[in-house]
C-alpha cells in the first residue's frame, strides 16, 4: 500500500510539473510509472492517466488566464478537431497489444524529455497574426484532429503535440500556447478518459484517486511559477524532469 502511495506521489509530482510548465498530457508520466512499478495494464494505465489530467488541466488553465495567457477563442476550435477524434483513437488502441502501448508510453516520456532540453520552445517561428481568420481556423482544427488521435490512441504526447502546432504552425508565444494547450487538454482528457473506461479499462478506484489529488497539488504550483518564470528555465525543468524519468523507467524494463 505504501508503495503505491510513493508511485502515485512520484508520478502526479511529474505529470503535473509537466502539466503546469509545459501543457503537457499527465500520461506522459503517469502511464509508465503506472505500467513499471505497480503492474496495471498499459490500457488502464492511459484512463487512469487522462483521468488525472482533467482537473491538473483544469486549475493549469484557470491559473493562466488569470494572467490573460489563454486564446479561449483559437483554443475552442482546435478543441472541436481533438475531441471529434479522441474516442476514435481510444476505439482504436483496444486493439493494440499491452506491451507496445506500454513500450511507447516510456520512450516517449525519454523523447519528450531531450525534446525539452536540445530544442527548447522559447519562441514562436512567426506571429499569430500572419495568417488570415480561416486558414487559423483550418489548420487549428486540422491539427487539433491529429491530436485527438494520438492522445487518445497513446494516451501521451497530445499535450506536446498541441504545443508544436500553437507555437509553430499558429505562431503563438510560449506562454500563451501553453495556457491554450492545458485548456483544451482538459476537455481532451476528459472524453479520452471516459471512452477508455467505456470500452473496457478498470479504473483502479483508489489509485486514479491518488493520482488525481498528487497530479492537481504538483500542476497548481508549476502553473504558478510558470506565469513568471522564463520560457527557457521552463523548457529546461521539464526535459531534466522527463529524461531523467524516462532513462530510469527504461533501465528498469531492462533488468
Amino acid at each position: 500500500m505504501w508503495f503505491q502511495i510513493l508511485i502515485c506521489f512520484l508520478a502526479g509530482a511529474g505529470a503535473g510539473l509537466g502539466t503546469g510548465f509545459a501543457g503537457m498530457s499527465a500520461a506522459t508520466v503517469i502511464s509508465p510509472m503506472l505500467v513499471t512499478f505497480l503492474d496495471i495494464p498499459a490500457y488502464d494505465a492511459i484512463g487512469i492517466a487522462l483521468g488525472s489530467d482533467v482537473l491538473a488541466s483544469a486549475v493549469s488553465a484557470r491559473t493562466y488566464a488569470k494572467s490573460g495567457a489563454i486564446d479561449i477563442k483559437n483554443g475552442i476550435v482546435m478543441m472541436c478537431g481533438v475531441l471529434s477524434m479522441t474516442m476514435v483513437g481510444s476505439w482504436l488502441s483496444t486493439m493494440v497489444p499491452n506491451s507496445t502501448l506500454g513500450g511507447f508510453s516510456v520512450a516517449m516520456t525519454l523523447v519528450l524529455g531531450l525534446r525539452f532540453l536540445i530544442f527548447p520552445i522559447t519562441a514562436p517561428r512567426h506571429a499569430a497574426g500572419d495568417c488570415g481568420r480561416r486558414t487559423q481556423i483550418i489548420k487549428g482544427a486540422v491539427g487539433g484532429a491529429c491530436i485527438g488521435l494520438i492522445c487518445g490512441f497513446f494516451g501521451a504526447g497530445g499535450g506536446m503535440m498541441m504545443l508544436m502546432v500553437l507555437t509553430v504552425v499558429l505562431g503563438y508565444e510560449l506562454k500563451t500556447a501553453v495556457g491554450t494547450s492545458v485548456f483544451v487538454m482538459t476537455f481532451s482528457a476528459l472524453t479520452g478518459m471516459a471512452s477508455h473506461f467505456a470500452l473496457g479499462s478498470t479504473p483502479h478506484l483508489g489509485i486514479l484517486i491518488m493520482c488525481v489529488i498528487f497530479t492537481l497539488l504538483w500542476a497548481q504550483l508549476a502553473a504558478k511559477i510558470a506565469t513568471w518564470a522564463d520560457a527557457l528555465l521552463l523548457n529546461r525543468l521539464t526535459g531534466v524532469i522527463l529524461t531523467v524519468l524516462g532513462i530510469v523507467l527504461i533501465l528498469i524494463s531492462w533488468l
